[in-house]
């Protein structure tokens, strides 16, 4: 993450996101496949860690370690196979959804993971600060078992994350740069997807 200025002098939080090329490796047709889409490749592997059929897949264009599809809405400006697409699908100003897999955490207690308040560190709680409590019992909601969703301990993070209207506030397209204001899913180098 940095920070810029706007025209009025006011710090903007953003966060810089280097954008690869993505090459179009198929485009799907309504009277082909039943619906229209752009399948898109990013990234580099070496061919022998690809199974054929996907090299056959890619053939002329390049060994791809990442292949996206996106739904298109309207059939009139379609790219065509082989074609690049780059930051200047964006421009300054747009309004956008970025998608990713968010920091994982590792196993974490109800404390970290839920926001439970925990035990009061007086009053006699001895070794019980940080435990979840009472899970529900015989006599509960859920007739002597532990009701289905009940917010335990358990692994936190590494999950898909969507953060929606976030705004693009500078495109570098010599660098290949964007600068989207607030914060985006997951850590460094992590691969993101941008929609507008």
């Amino acid at each position: 993450m940095s920070q810029v200025f706007d025209q009025t002098g006011n710090v903007v939080p953003v966060t810089l996101v280097r954008v690869t090329p993505n090459v179009v490796t198929q485009v799907k047709t309504q009277e082909k496949d039943g619906y229209v889409s752009v399948q898109v490749g990013t990234g580099a592997r070496k061919s022998k860690n690809i199974k054929k059929p996907q090299l056959g897949h890619m053939k002329g264009l390049g060994n791809f370690r990442h292949l996206k599809e996106f739904r298109v809405a309207g059939t009139e400006s379609l790219p065509s196979r082989g074609d690049t697409l780059g930051v200047s699908v964006f421009k300054e100003g747009d309004m956008v959804k970025v998608s990713g897999v968010s920091k994982s955490k590792g196993f974490q207690g109800v404390v970290k993971r839920h926001g439970f308040h925990g035990a009061p560190k007086t009053h006699g709680t001895k070794h019980a600060h940080r435990e979840p409590g009472a899970i529900g019992g015989a006599g509960g909601r859920a007739g002597g078992r532990v009701a289905k969703g009940m917010r335990m301990a358990g692994r936190m993070g590494g999950d898909r994350v969507t953060v929606q209207n976030l705004k693009i506030v500078k495109i570098d397209a010599e660098n290949n740069m964007i600068a989207i204001k607030g914060a985006v899913p997951g850590r460094r180098g992590v691969l993101l997807e941008i929609r507008g």
